[in-house]
């Protein structure tokens, strides 16, 4: 009836086509991220039970609540492999913490107590600044608060930042402890902050910011989250940094996300960098005293942060 009201001339209704929703993602600041990788390594080697450590922990806690998130402090007493008992800190900080559908982004804030990779032996037992190994996912980490807190996602992000990283066993020691690093996130991992939480799935940074970095696909990240790893990647190659992120198979890093995988089940990736001109696998600086912001690159740090800032904004 009313087709044949209408008369001839009437437009017929077709069945609407599933249009793409362009989402816009912010634009990630790679020179307020290297600032802030800056500002934590001026505090000096932020090792467990020193007051740099102490006072770095204030700075990113009170850091990540300007940007309005909801800030956890769990604060934890541990025992590395040698018998040290460490006051430590895991730092949460929950954006839009009301949201049940979340995703985890994480780093660690400690760095490593001894230089034992260092060339020099007489540097074996002085701490390093971990500008890469530790300062630069931390400050990627920062950045994505401050976007955040400007341009909330649709999803629910929670940040942690994890302590007790890098106290695995010194590389003196003619026996391997098993377990001996990544304590934050082991503890974490068996008592989470909240009880019960579950997020859909992880994204670890861990040295990120070296100049010219590849970053392949890791193998434990790959045999756990190889769908979210498949995401990641895919973003890097759509912002056109494929000469970054490599889709090539990595080695195995023993690493926070090894722990978030076995003992929570949310899978995690680690996007961390692989050398292959180095004999180590992770750069001539990992675990020296040259780990200091000379190893840091303002773009790898965009790219890196840009990638983040594609995927979970583009989650519904």
């Amino acid at each position: 009836m009313l087709v044949s009201c209408a008369g001839s001339s009437a437009k017929q209704s077709t069945p609407q086509e599933s249009v793409p929703v362009k989402v816009e993602v912010p634009q990630f600041n790679k020179d307020s991220a290297y600032n802030f990788v800056a500002e934590q390594v001026a505090f000096g080697p932020r090792v467990p039970n020193s007051e740099a450590h102490r006072a770095c922990s204030e700075w990113l806690a009170n850091k990540l609540r300007s940007y309005g998130a909801e800030v956890v402090m769990q604060r934890m007493n541990l025992t590395a492999y040698n018998g040290t008992k460490l006051d430590a800190c895991n730092i949460i900080a929950q954006f839009q913490p009301q949201k049940k559908k979340r995703v985890l982004l994480c780093a660690h804030w400690d760095s490593r107590p001894w230089a034992d990779a260092d060339p020099d032996p007489l540097n074996h037992h002085k701490p390093i600044l971990g500008a890469n190994d530790g300062g630069s996912g931390v400050g990627v980490l920062l950045e994505v608060a401050r976007v955040l807190s400007a341009t909330p996602t649709e999803i629910g992000v929670d940040i942690i930042l994890f302590d007790a990283e890098d106290y695995g066993t010194h590389a003196s020691e003619t026996v391997t402890y098993e377990n001996s690093w990544a304590l934050g996130s082991q503890y974490w991992s068996r008592m989470p902050h909240k009880e019960n939480y579950n997020a859909r799935y992880g994204i670890l940074l861990d040295i990120v910011g070296a100049p010219q970095s590849t970053f392949l696909r890791e193998s434990i990240s790959d045999h756990y989250a190889s769908s979210i790893v498949d995401k990641v990647w895919k973003h890097a190659a759509k912002l056109g940094y494929a000469s970054t992120f490599v889709d090539k198979e990595g080695g195995y890093v023993t690493d926070d996300h090894l722990y978030i995988n076995g003992f929570t089940g949310i899978p995690c990736i680690d996007i961390i960098n692989y050398d292959t001109d180095s004999n180590n696998g992770f750069g001539a600086y990992w675990h020296t005293v040259k780990d200091d912001m000379s190893w840091i690159s303002a773009e790898t740090l965009g790219i890196v942060g840009q990638t983040v800032l594609s995927v979970i904004y583009n989650e519904k």
